[in-house]
């Protein structure tokens, strides 16, 4: 897995129209805190007890096929990178992770969206 800086990230989808860009957050988190414009909602845990989505595999197939690349999108770069390592398990051999996700690390002050982080650095985002 290839590991890409937000604005990197945003500089490989413009140079790779046929990469898959998925958000991996929960529902809740893609429609209320907001996503990257054409990101697809494709959530690794989901339910109320942060289950690993058991579609989660066939959607990215059916999103992605195995030749196209696959870059994944979190709130901090964690699940993305968890669900990363998963497909790459699964035969995924072109699997790109957002570092610091959507909303970024933590400050001292424990809020994001302040250090880094695909909002931070001013990339387009949307909400729903």
């Amino acid at each position: 897995m290839k590991h890409l800086t937000p604005k990197e990230t945003a500089e490989f989808l413009h140079a790779n129209p046929d990469a898959v860009f998925i958000d991996c957050r929960s529902e809740w988190e893609f429609l209320f805190v907001g996503h990257p414009k054409h990101a697809l909602l494709i959530p690794w845990y989901e339910g109320e007890n942060w289950d690993i989505n058991p579609r989660f595999l066939g959607e990215v197939r059916i999103a992605a096929s195995h030749q196209r690349p696959v870059v994944l999108i979190c709130r901090s770069g964690n699940r993305s990178r968890e669900a990363g390592e998963f497909l790459e398990q699964h035969g995924f051999s072109d699997v790109y992770n957002v570092l610091y996700g959507f909303e970024g690390e933590l400050d001292d002050d424990h809020h994001r969206s302040t250090r880094n982080g695909w909002r931070h650095d001013g990339l387009p985002w949307e909400q729903c």
